[in-house]
């Protein structure tokens, strides 16, 4: 008896070292510090979607947004959350990355300016002061919106307001703002009881583009734990939408006290829809179109084929 207690016990620990190493590992740089932008990468990993693809997901929120895709650059990460626009800028400078997925699939970034103030229209902007966080992509975003109504950067004054973009403008140190999130900073602000009006990119002269995205280091392409990795997060995107209330209660499992808040709430419902509901899916023609408006904003001076810098993981 005492020989099978010591065989089944030691079984045990060979079967349970056999199931940690078929789990592969795989890291996840967050592109910012946890909010709903992530609840399918969360859901996936509560709902164990990771595990029963084989996965080991570790999730890094990182203490420079900035660093993320260049960790993966570097093959010192295996997946980052990153924005289609700034992909574009890193493809035109030779960064190894490339695109595997998508996580929202619409534009985030608005022009924000108080619903009660006196601006109504965008041309209403000449001569006012128009608050920013990062230069380059958003300058390429005013120009093109203001150019739709006839004006040009020379007739507004830019303000950097180091990403204090709703307390700026509800302070009145600025009139607009360009950058704010529509799920994040309209919800903010009218929780503090001094709503915004929200302009869109996409309805006033610029491409529509993916907000946020999956990259990958070029030469891991063949690495089967990201089509994997895309499998789960498609089931995390389906069960959220599903489930919006079950979901919401995963992802904040464990982390209530930093994400259980009013704002993340009403982030969470205004973000749902706006998740890919496939994931690995590439819409070709949309980054070429997004690539030449770039071009011609002069935020890049070269496109590559989009075939460089994205890819359909199912197709290859």
């Amino acid at each position: 008896m005492l020989r099978s207690i010591k065989y089944l016990a030691a079984l045990s620990v060979l079967l349970a070292a056999a199931a940690a190493e078929a789990q592969q590992k795989l890291t996840v740089l967050l592109d910012w510090h946890v909010n709903p932008d992530h609840g399918p990468l969360y859901v996936a990993l509560e709902r164990g979607y990771y595990k029963a693809a084989g996965l080991d997901v570790d999730l890094i929120a990182p203490s420079d947004p900035n660093d993320p895709p260049r960790l993966v650059a570097a093959k010192k990460g295996d997946v980052a959350i990153s924005y289609q626009p700034q992909l574009h800028i890193q493809a035109s400078k030779g960064l190894p990355l490339v695109r595997i997925g998508t996580l929202v699939a619409t534009p985030l970034n608005t022009l924000v300016v108080l619903r009660d103030g006196p601006i109504k229209s965008i041309g209403d902007l000449k001569g006012k002061r128009i608050g920013y966080s990062v230069g380059g992509f958003e300058e390429a975003l005013l120009t093109a919106m203001l150019g739709k109504h006839g004006l040009a950067l020379k007739d507004v004054t830019l303000v950097n307001v180091n990403f204090s973009l709703s307390p700026a403008l509800m302070a009145g140190q600025v009139e607009a703002v360009i950058g704010a999130f529509r799920n994040f900073e309209l919800n903010q602000m009218d929780i503090a009881k001094r709503p915004g009006r929200a302009f869109y990119p996409e309805e006033n002269g610029v491409p529509a583009y993916d907000e946020l995205i999956y990259v990958a280091h070029r030469d891991t392409l063949g690495d089967k734990r990201l089509i994997a990795f895309l499998g789960a997060v498609e089931q995390g995107v389906q069960y959220l939408l599903n489930y919006p209330e079950e979901g919401w209660k995963l992802f904040v499992r464990g982390r209530e006290k930093e994400l259980d808040n009013e704002l993340n709430r009403r982030a969470w419902r205004d973000t749902l829809p706006r998740f890919a509901a496939s994931p690995a899916a590439l819409d070709t023609m949309r980054y070429r179109r997004f690539a030449e408006f770039l071009l011609a904003m002069k935020v890049i001076e070269n496109a590559p084929p989009v075939s460089a810098y994205a890819a359909d993981l199912g197709a290859r």
